[in-house]
């Protein structure tokens, strides 16, 4: 799998995953159900959370070549709530691109996130195969990398924020710090010395 380099970008890009839901307060332990996919809201702690990174995101924008110019977020209600509170903010509109939804399950949807963790982590099965009427970590970089090449071809020297989630904004900044194999791509996870994946409300800068 080809790298992209970072220093080969035209444009900053800051990723930041949507507020924290029931599921991240309550500790549920279940993956989202194909209903909740589509309509899971974010907590009251969440959008402080998305706040407190609007003004982070503000106060950048007061920088020299910091200032945020346009928003792309995934149309998925968790995404879109904490996108709208970041537009207010900075009094930028959101552009919504499908391509940015969260990791399509499939037959896992709804099921102990053990099951998820078995299947990726544990046998290491995240670039080989996919969860019956799900996406595997190949799929997600793919369609990240598509919007990514087309940000790319539109626009130099702009600030992008991306509202996402967290496999796929996890997925796009290992790839960035040049991981190409599971065992790469898994050193970015759940580890204390090189964690890329975001916690919600997290903003990671490349």
């Amino acid at each position: 799998m080809e790298t992209k380099n970072i220093a080969t970008l035209k444009n900053k890009y800051f990723l930041l995953r949507h507020g924290q839901t029931k599921y991240q307060k309550e500790k549920i332990g279940l993956i989202y159900s194909k209903d909740e996919y589509f309509s899971l809201e974010i907590t009251e702690e969440g959008r402080e959370k998305i706040k407190e990174q609007a003004k982070k995101l503000k106060d950048l924008s007061a920088q020299a070549g910091k200032k945020i110019d346009f928003i792309f977020s995934s149309p998925l209600l968790r995404a879109k709530q904490s996108a709208e509170i970041i537009s207010n903010v900075l009094n930028l509109p959101v552009t919504y691109d499908e391509r940015l939804v969260d990791m399509k399950m499939g037959e896992f949807a709804g099921k102990p996130t053990l099951v998820y963790d078995d299947f990726f982590i544990t046998k290491k099965l995240g670039m080989a195969e996919r969860p019956k009427d799900g996406e595997n970590w190949v799929d997600i970089l793919k369609r990240m990398k598509d919007f990514l090449n087309d940000i790319e071809s539109k626009y130099q020297n702009k600030n992008i924020l991306i509202i996402s989630h967290g496999e796929p904004l996890w997925i796009l900044a290992a790839y960035f710090n040049g991981a190409k194999t599971v065992d790469e791509f898994l050193a970015t996870r759940r580890t204390k010395e090189n964690n890329l994946y975001p916690h919600t409300g997290d903003l990671i800068e490349i």
